[in-house]
């Protein structure tokens, strides 16, 4: 009897659950009420019922109190759709570190209470519908990092008080509707900001020249779009030579300074700033010398009467000024004069007897003659031509079709005969719609070369020309971490492009891995992604013709004994359109490169891949007959260091190469996975590997170990400063708009200060 009595009572109590959701799980609850539609459930399984909220959609806990109890750190409901607005709630959330609520409805204003929570290190709130002024009280968080609320409606002046964001280090306030001049004195005080993008407003008055003070500011400084004017302070030229600006669309003025960082930013950085001058844009100023500070306001003076002495006096300040600039022009004309004279001395040396202009160079002479050229037989070859030829005539060399043709050496030093070439054809490193490439041993069996055969595709003595020139122009690329082209062979039916032999294969194989071979530590890695950035920084700034290359990918990056790298294949599509032999399909995999590494062609199985390689490709790249341009390169880049970084392929699904889950099967039903065997074909516009990573950062914050290659966590311990900065260099190649991504060069630089 009292064990009913006993049982009926225990029945007649309420449930624990229905009294003991926390007080953080009820702020949360305020935000589920403050949702006026939810069309995709992302809160319905918020419930009151609970303990507490850990469980929830997008709610993360973590024991950040002592004695240990799990409290609410992160909320991420984002890119739901969900209308409503931000209560004020959401303040009282003090162990809060991640406030991620972007790419929905949301409108109103932001609240103020949300400074309450102290923890508070990240808040975004892009893509929404929010209005009214951004409050100052955030700066009030002594934690905040990550602000960014791009893509509202916000609206009224940026306050002074802004300066008290000491540690904020990305500032993000893009297409909005803020107004009114930047204030100064803010900018100093933020001495930890690396991202500040103020684009896409209503910002007027001048730019405040203490935007230099910026010690640690990388990537792109972004003020398009707006309304600045005056002109351009010689201030910013200290921020670091790795700052990208972006000035565009404002009504600057003047001539454009030349100091520190400023002279090394390109003409789009100014465009569309119609009062704008000088280098380097082609706008020249009207013997205006650039500011070499920002102008300060003139002081009131009494102007002294003048007098007959000096009546004169503006005829004779502007004969002082032409003769100046008469003197300048003429130091530069003789300045010009001896570069020429220089270049066109080396060029000499360099390739004797290879001068474009000529119609009788060795290489073209052939065609020539066989169309009604002068055909005089005692224009034969002189003796440079000799040297710079690796035939043993001088003039012609036998094809392997029997028709005529001469090979030609860049080097003089390198001599190997055409017969030599053609019947060595036994070990071919790959195959595709680029041709055949294959190994040879020449120079007595000392020296390996690489030979791709084009096939024949035809052409005329003006083909034949403009082959001989664009040939040159990649043999003239120098560099370590270049692969060197060392010869060329043209003929009607016969076109050959002989290289350097890298013998260890490219980065695709290294990453994949082979039977036997250790995986790439990350010394190696760090060494790879430094030496093929300082490649691409050469072939875009320094190399004759300033090549785009058009195709960075791993199986591009050839490596040495060493892992060395070297970049393979600029230039090569140039010589497959002059040479008339486009490519039908994708090289193999095997062979990679112009050169490819140490491993004999096998034909690929699986799924054809994408013909163009398309998963490193930048989104701008896929548009139909869109303009090469060098920021391609940095954003294929960018996905090859991540790839370098986490071991994924661009369209691979979150699994690593280290355990061929990237080269498996095809996934019934998937569209944008990588699935080609090399993971570099794959789809969508923007890679998959590059949004994963983007989110990681930007968004659920998520642990680096998380993200990096697991091979890499069986080896040493890492060194995660390291590691979070080449991830950082990687998130800046791949931005969307092309305008935002580093130059080469600056990638090159920040790589080289890693581990330094």
């Amino acid at each position: 009897m009292a064990t009913i009595l006993l049982l009926l009572l225990l029945l007649a109590l309420p449930p624990p659950s229905a009294v003991a959701l926390n007080s953080e799980g009820l702020a949360l609850l305020a935000f589920k009420a403050a949702a006026t539609d939810d069309p995709y459930s992302a809160l319905s399984r918020w419930s009151e019922s609970d303990p507490d909220p850990c469980r929830w959609p997008g709610v993360t806990c973590a024991n950040a109190s002592s004695p240990a109890q799990p409290h609410v750190v992160g909320v991420a409901v984002a890119g739901k759709n969900i209308s409503g607005y931000i209560p004020s709630e959401l303040g009282s959330l003090l162990f809060l570190r991640r406030l991620n609520l972007h790419g929905n409805r949301l409108a109103g204003a932001i609240p103020a209470a949300l400074s309450n929570a102290s923890s508070l290190h990240s808040l975004y709130l892009y893509g929404n519908r929010l209005t009214g002024r951004l409050p100052v009280a955030l700066c009030d968080l002594p934690r905040l990092q990550n602000l960014d609320v791009s893509g509202n409606a916000l609206s009224g002046e940026l306050p002074l008080d802004l300066r008290n964001c000491r540690a904020l280090q990305r500032l993000v306030l893009a297409r909005n509707a803020f107004a009114g001049e930047l204030p100064a004195g803010v900018w100093p005080e933020m001495p930890s900001l690396q991202q500040l993008d103020l684009s896409s407003n209503a910002f007027n008055g001048s730019i405040p020249p203490d935007l230099g003070e910026l010690p640690r500011l990388a990537g792109t400084l972004n003020l398009s779009h707006n309304r600045f004017s005056g002109v351009v302070p010689p201030e910013l030229g200290r921020l670091p030579a790795t700052v990208t600006l972006d000035l565009r669309f404002n009504n600057l003025s003047g001539a454009i300074p030349q100091t520190g960082s400023l002279a090394s930013q390109g003409p789009t950085a100014f465009l569309n700033n119609p009062g704008l001058c000088g280098f380097p844009l082609q706008v020249p100023c009207r013997a205006v010398p650039p500011p070499t500070q920002s102008p300060t306001p003139p002081a009131t003076t009494t102007p002294l009467p003048s007098t007959a002495s000096d009546r004169h006096q503006p005829i004779k300040t502007s004969l002082i000024a032409l003769i100046s600039v008469a003197d300048a022009a003429g130091v530069a004309l003789v300045g010009v004069i001896l570069v020429y004279v220089y270049w066109k001395v080396k060029d000499r040396k360099e390739s004797r007897g290879d001068d474009g202009d000529s119609s009788k160079s060795g290489l073209c002479r052939c065609m020539l003659w066989r169309h009604g050229g002068s055909g005089d037989s005692s224009d034969a070859s002189s003796d440079d031509d000799k040297d710079a030829s690796g035939g043993g005539d001088g003039k012609y060399n036998s094809g392997a079709s029997g028709s005529e043709g001469e090979l030609v050496a860049i080097d003089r030093g390198f001599r190997v005969e055409l017969d030599e070439l053609l019947r060595s054809s036994a070990y071919v490193l790959g195959k595709g719609g680029k041709g055949i490439v294959y190994k040879v041993v020449v120079a007595n069996g000392t020296t390996p070369v690489a030979v791709r055969r084009l096939g024949g595709g035809g052409g005329g003595a003006d083909r034949c020309k403009e082959f001989a020139s664009e040939a040159r122009a990649v043999g003239r690329a120098r560099h370590p971490n270049v692969v060197r082209l060392r010869a060329y062979y043209w003929s009607t039916d016969e076109k050959l492009v002989v290289t350097d032999f890298v013998g260890n294969g490219n980065l695709a194989t290294a990453l994949r891995g082979r039977p036997g071979q250790t995986v790439l530590s990350w010394s190696a890695r760090l060494k790879i992604a430094k030496g093929a950035a300082r490649g691409l920084a050469y072939l875009h700034e320094c190399s004759p013709r300033r090549f785009v290359h058009g195709e960075v990918k791993p199986s591009n990056i050839l490596l040495d004994a060493d892992f060395t790298p070297r970049v393979a294949d600029f230039g090569l599509a140039r010589l497959l359109a002059v040479a008339g032999c486009a490519p039908d399909g994708p090289p193999s995999s095997g062979g990679g490169g112009l050169l490819g590494g140490a491993i004999p062609y096998a034909k690929p199985t699986g799924p054809a891949p994408d013909r163009y390689g398309g998963g490193y490709r930048a989104p701008e790249a896929r548009a139909p007959g869109a303009k090469p341009s060098q920021k391609w390169d940095v954003f294929s880049f960018g996905v090859v260091l991540l790839e370098l970084l986490t071991g994924r392929g661009p369209g691979a699904d979150h699994a690593s190469p280290s355990t061929s889950a990237s080269f498996s099967a095809p996934v019934s039903g998937s569209t944008a996975t990588d699935r080609s065997g090399s993971g570099e074909h794959g789809g969508g516009a923007v890679p998959e590997v590059v949004r994963w990573v983007r989110r990681g950062f930007e968004e659920d914050a998520r642990p680096v170990a998380e993200m990096v290659d697991p091979a890499l966590l069986r080896g040493p311990a890492l060194p995660k400063k390291e590691v979070v900065a080449a991830f950082h260099v990687a998130l800046a190649c791949t931005e969307v708009d092309p305008e935002l991504r580093p130059r080469m060069k600056a990638v090159a630089d920040s790589l080289d200060k890693i581990g330094s």
